[in-house]
């Protein structure tokens, strides 16, 4: 009989069997009706930061990208984890003293030191383009269009400042997972493919779950980390989390002029901005109702960054300009105006993207569903319902959060201490109810 259910093989609840394991439980079973990070674990950037607007989310963060090193170290680095960091650019001069706040703000909650530079001559270095070793954490702030088109010759030259984020960069989010749930897998964990349908209880407690089909499986504990359907397995337990699903998407094109260097980081436009088009396309979509928006002012976050190594080409865009909460289905419902809408958004920080309007690179599209909490905090914790867990909400930040997490769920099962952002992501804490109060105000979650 197991002793441990886990509902759900993306990333959380990979990470949860490799970490249960590792704290010595036995008798883990991991229940997907869909191979192993199938779903959405690889369809985000991939990348990972400890910069965030949220004390908590900090030292969390901080703890996951140790747990991540250490296993990168283990592994050879099998996962591919880097360390370019992020780059926030503007070309805002007026949205400068915001930003460099917001820097010291985030560095001083536990992110590291702020560094701020004005001069060619100061002693900024740009990120080894592979390995995470030697390099260092807080943020550079540099200042000025010369200092930054001297290490970023490709930005616009409208660029005014560029905010480095050190302790971040990216990794194979489908390698991490193998590489888990190998170590996982050794460790006695074993997987069934299998749908779900229902949580058995008895006196109070779980004791079970039943199967598409009518099969019925007896366990002491069972653990909610379905991801995009957390709120559906939920509803088996008769709970009610807060928490919704959104579809992000993400486009890949072959960068064949060579528009971004393959050396560099995770590239942000921090403006708002229109989209560039010629006068007589912005006629004719304003004349639409229907297309009318495409002329209308877009949020900052465009991003992009390099992908593959070695002769690729191959470039990432995402930017998350209509986010609509939207349940999850499969196959993922993709927008097929979104690749020329984040590439035409690119080319405020790219100018060279402009090369491609006329004829855009063939692009690769899909997406994945984010699961948030309304604070944009995940759940990690026990519920209501005794014997019965809960691992996910980790809208956008799963691979970057999923060891941290994972250990955290492993400390609660096994009634270890806690650390100290433990409460801040405790599913009990919707049970205050002035908790969701300190958010209302503030408008930065950290989503990107």
């Amino acid at each position: 009989m197991p002793e441990i259910i886990i509902c759900g093989a993306g990333i959380t609840g990979v990470c949860a069997a490799y970490y249960l394991s590792r704290a010595g439980l036995r008798d883990i079973l991991l229940v997907d009706e869909r191979p192993p990070l199938s779903f959405t674990s690889d369809r985000s950037t991939e990348c990972y930061r400890n910069w965030w607007p949220d004390p908590a989310m900090v030292a969390m963060m901080n703890r996951s990208i140790d747990l991540m090193e250490t296993l990168a170290e283990a592994s050879g680095n099998v996962f591919h984890l880097n360390r370019r960091g992020y780059l926030y650019v503007t070309a805002d001069p007026e949205g400068l003293p915001a930003l460099e706040q917001r820097a010291a703000r985030i560095a001083a909650q536990g992110a590291g030191s702020l560094r701020i530079h004005r001069a060619s001559t100061s002693e900024y270095q740009t990120a080894s383009p592979q390995g995470y070793r030697d390099e260092p954490e807080g943020a550079d702030l540099l200042l000025g269009a010369d200092l930054v088109h001297s290490h970023y010759p490709y930005l616009s030259k409208e660029t005014v400042a560029a905010l480095h984020v050190r302790r971040a960069g990216w990794l194979s989010a489908q390698q991490l997972g193998m590489h888990l749930l190998e170590e996982a897998r050794a460790a006695g964990v074993r997987y069934k493919q299998a749908r779900v349908t229902g949580v058995e209880m008895k006196g109070g407690k779980v004791s079970g779950i039943r199967l598409q089909g009518g099969e019925t499986m007896p366990c002491q504990s069972f653990v909610n980390a379905a991801g995009p359907f957390l709120g559906e397995v939920a509803d088996m337990l008769d709970l009610k989390p807060p928490v919704h699903t959104e579809l992000h998407l993400k486009a890949a094109i072959q960068d064949r002029l060579g528009v971004v260097a393959r050396d560099a980081p995770l590239l942000i436009w921090n403006d708002p901005q229109q989209l560039p088009w010629e006068e007589a396309e912005r006629a004719e979509l304003a004349g639409d109702p229907e297309t009318r928006w495409l002329t209308d002012s877009f949020s900052s976050g465009v991003h992009t960054r390099p992908e593959g190594t070695g002769d690729s080409r191959t470039l990432l865009m995402l930017w998350e300009y209509r986010t609509k909460k939207s349940e999850p289905v499969w196959p993922t419902l993709l927008d097929e105006n979104y690749p020329e809408i984040a590439l035409r958004g690119l080319a405020a920080m790219l100018p060279g993207m402009r090369a491609y309007f006329e004829r855009m690179p063939k692009p690769q599209l899909d997406g994945g569903y984010y699961t948030k909490t309304p604070e944009n905090r995940p759940l990690v914790g026990p519920t209501p319902v005794a014997g019965a867990y809960v691992f996910g909400a980790v809208a956008g930040y799963g691979i970057m959060s999923a060891c941290a997490l994972g250990e955290l769920l492993a400390a609660h099962l096994t009634e270890s201490p806690l650390p100290e952002y433990a409460s801040a992501f405790h599913p009990a804490r919707y049970e205050d109810p002035h908790y969701l109060e300190q958010f209302k105000e503030i408008d930065d979650l950290g989503q990107l």
